[in-house]
């Protein structure tokens, strides 16, 4: 049996860690160093966007508070023009701020202090998942992702390109969670899905989604694919049930 061979540094994950603490910062370089990643650190939002530019990561593990410019905006801004994945990290605590992360469209969001293992597990997770996103392969349990095009009241969904297209042939630009839960529902479209369920099926928050950031996202995409958000008629809240969504569906 041939020797196993070690990767070469740049075949190892590459993340970008930003973190306006020093000590910090270092410790979590030296955390994933040790743990198979390739790393480059940033103190700065500034940076960051340059660093993003030179030699873009495979991860962003970016920090909440930073001097010029606070880890949501940033995240919104890389957000807007990539699926690049985010784990945001926070010493604010749960709830608000937690939940404002996912609204920005971040993949993960961690609270400190953390465990070391257990934030270097969930980057693996956020990382497995962009790399079957990338090779066109569903996050939904038992679901093969190639060459699905689901259809749906003028609607189109190439589930392995992650597109959605407006029924008027237009593109319509969602985030890697957004994309998630909506193919949650188009799956199991008729069918009433609880919040734990969709948190279970879409898997896209590492275990640490919840209730309330699943209506953050049903939230955001109705603005998208709605008429009328405020009287939704493709995805319906079942009262004390949780979504429905209503179209028929077909499968290419």
């Amino acid at each position: 049996m041939p020797a196993k061979t070690e990767p070469t540094q740049a075949q190892l994950p590459h993340l970008l860690i930003v973190d306006d603490d020093q000590d910090h910062r270092l410790l979590l370089g030296r955390l994933f160093g040790e743990n198979g990643f390739r790393v480059s650190l940033a103190p700065d939002g500034a940076t960051m966007l340059r660093l993003l530019n030179a030699a873009p990561p495979d991860l962003v593990i970016l920090d909440l508070m930073l001097p010029d410019e606070d880890g949501l905006s940033l995240c919104r801004r890389v957000r807007a023009e990539s699926d690049l994945p985010i784990i945001m990290l926070s010493a604010l605590g749960r709830g608000p701020h937690k939940l404002a992360g996912f609204d920005m469209g971040a993949d993960d969001c961690v609270a400190k202090p953390f465990d070391s293992a257990e934030l270097v597990a969930r980057t693996r997770a956020v990382l497995r998942r962009a790399h079957q996103r990338n090779e066109g392969v569903s996050v939904l349990p038992g679901r093969k992702g190639t060459k699905r095009v689901y259809r749906f009241d003028g609607w189109r969904v190439d589930a392995a390109k992650r597109e959605v297209f407006s029924p008027a042939d237009v593109l319509i630009t969602l985030t890697s969670g957004e994309t998630d839960l909506l193919l949650a529902l188009i799956e199991h479209a008729q069918t009433t899905l609880t919040r734990e369920h969709l948190v279970e099926l879409t898997r896209n928050r590492g275990g640490e989604a919840n209730d309330r950031s699943v209506d953050i996202l049903i939230s955001r995409i109705r603005r998208k694919i709605e008429q009328n958000p405020r009287a939704p008629r493709i995805i319906k809240t079942v009262r004390s049930g949780g979504y429905l969504f209503a179209p028929s569906v077909t499968l290419d």
